[in-house]
């Protein structure tokens, strides 16, 4: 009943050709002055050219061919890969508003669907981070009010790991959970056992997350949604976790009927008194799906990048034990066996360019959250056109040979100078730049001097006996160590 005959085949074949022309002509108009690129494949582009569990790796060797802008195709759609620090910085600071969207990716559009703040963009994101930096900052951040927090939570975190008596340990679940705390202290203002049912369930839904959202299948169903998305994988779990865990926060940490406008103390009753209000911004932007989204962005970004530094600092003072004698003594010799204080920092310059170091070295975010162009944009004399997705590569300018002496190593005299003092390194940016730099960059800073100069405070910490220290970065979303386990050794 289909059959068709010769003539109706070649017409049919001959229009369809037509269109294809008209739409390559179109398509190949638009990125007439596109930065260079590799040659892409049909269907799969430059996917063949990539280490797809770390994808930064096979970038940074393509600048060297193609430049510090370049362009590679994934799929059917094209992105600009920004390296060394000098593109880096002049993408996000000075065109930090022509590239701060974020890209429309199929995954995205399921679980955020534009909403809170690390992958919404336009006048939501900008309401709702306006909203969160102010809010971060009448609750403590940066203040002393959230430096009591975290010394109390310190407390709690020696305890769990003294439990271990100096035996080996994974230290993944204990320092997750102490960071997840500062997170709950914000958003709810208490704090819960590292060993119960929320912390655990947090850890869980967060962890795995990070674990796959650099997954080929999460790659292919973001490149082929309508090939990929009925099929078993990564993709389905993302998406899973991620609206779980949007219920989670929303039954958990939410109790309209318990909020005292007067007498509001935490994140969410912030969040809560704005919905009150009668004003247009109000019914726009203060519903609960920004909400719930907020509190996932909040959990997903302020736990992982944290607690993995933290992690990564502790398997380098296992790896490089003389750094840890060093940074013991000074603490020794400026807090001695009082409780450590952010004001400290200034006294104790070894221990600051260790921390920085630790945070260079993991390289937490390699490839940088993606950006998106909001409008055509002329950028080093190439035309980047609206939507265009842009990655400004955190892990070239980390590494950048040109700012780092030594930059494939772990070597704390990047910042310090010849008298032994702290010094800044302009490539230092691990909470990127501009306008989509981390909201909570303040925050993370404090946690990681308390808790690390507490952590090397009270133990010394060795690998057991005969195990040998992989200082690989584990495959995922970000940058974390490698399973491993840690010997903690009471000093007092």
């Amino acid at each position: 009943m289909f059959a068709m005959d010769p003539v109706s085949i070649l017409l049919s074949v001959a229009v369809f050709l037509f269109i294809a022309k008209v739409f390559n002509s179109k398509r190949n108009n638009k990125y007439k002055n596109f930065p260079p690129g590799p040659k892409p494949l049909p269907i799969i582009g430059n996917m063949n050219l990539l280490n797809l569990s770390k994808p930064h790796k096979s970038l940074l060797e393509l600048s060297k061919k193609f430049g510090p802008i370049f362009s590679v195709q994934i799929g059917q759609e094209k992105l600009v890969i920004l390296c060394g620090y000098e593109m880096v910085k002049d993408a996000l600071m000075n065109y930090g508003e022509e590239f701060s969207g974020r890209p429309d990716q199929p995954i995205t559009k399921i679980t955020s669907a534009k909403y809170g703040i690390i992958f919404s963009h336009g006048d939501n994101w900008k309401v709702m981070r306006k909203f969160t930096l102010s809010t971060l900052r009448d609750f403590g951040m940066g203040k002393k009010t959230i430096e009591n927090k975290i010394a109390e939570e310190c407390e709690h975190l020696i305890k769990a790991i003294g439990s271990y008596e100096g035996k080996p340990f994974d230290n993944l679940a204990v320092i997750n959970a102490a960071v997840v705390n500062i997170i709950v202290s914000i958003l709810l203002d208490q704090r819960f056992e590292y060993d119960g049912p929320i912390v655990m369930k947090i850890m869980s839904l967060v962890n795995e997350n990070i674990r796959i959202m650099e997954s080929g299948m999460v790659k292919l169903y973001n490149s082929y949604p309508t090939l990929v998305g009925w099929l078993p994988g990564a993709h389905r779990t993302v998406v899973k976790n991620y609206l779980e865990m949007l219920e989670f926060v929303m039954a958990t940490f939410v109790h309209p009927e318990e909020f005292d406008v007067n007498n509001q103390r935490s994140f969410v009753d912030a969040f809560l008194a704005k919905q009150l209000e009668v004003k247009s911004e109000s019914e726009l932007y203060f519903h609960n799906k920004n909400l719930s989204n907020l509190m996932v962005d909040l959990f997903a970004a302020g736990m992982e990048t944290t607690s993995t530094t933290l992690r990564w600092g502790l398997l380098l003072m296992m790896k490089y034990p003389e750094v840890q004698r060093k940074v013991q003594n000074e603490i020794e010799n400026v807090i001695g066996s009082a409780q450590p204080l952010a004001e400290h920092r200034k006294q104790m310059p070894y221990t600051d360019a260790v921390i920085h170091e630790i945070q260079r070295f993991g390289d937490i975010v390699p490839g940088n959250l993606p950006h998106a162009a909001i409008r055509d944009t002329t950028f080093r004399g190439y035309l980047i056109p609206k939507g265009t997705l842009v990655i400004p590569m955190l892990h070239s300018v980390l590494k950048d040979g040109t700012c780092f002496a030594k930059p494939e190593e772990f070597y704390p005299e990047h910042f310090l100078d010849s008298q032994g003092n702290f010094k800044t390194n302009k490539a230092f940016i691990p909470f990127s730049l501009g306008k989509r730099s981390c909201a909570g960059e303040n925050l993370a800073k404090m946690e990681l001097f308390l808790f690390f100069t507490t952590l090397l405070q009270n133990f010394t910490f060795r690998a057991p006996p005969g195990a040998k220290l992989d200082l690989e970065p584990a495959v995922g979303f970000t940058n974390g160590p490698l399973p491993h386990e840690i010997c903690a050794i009471p000093r007092r």
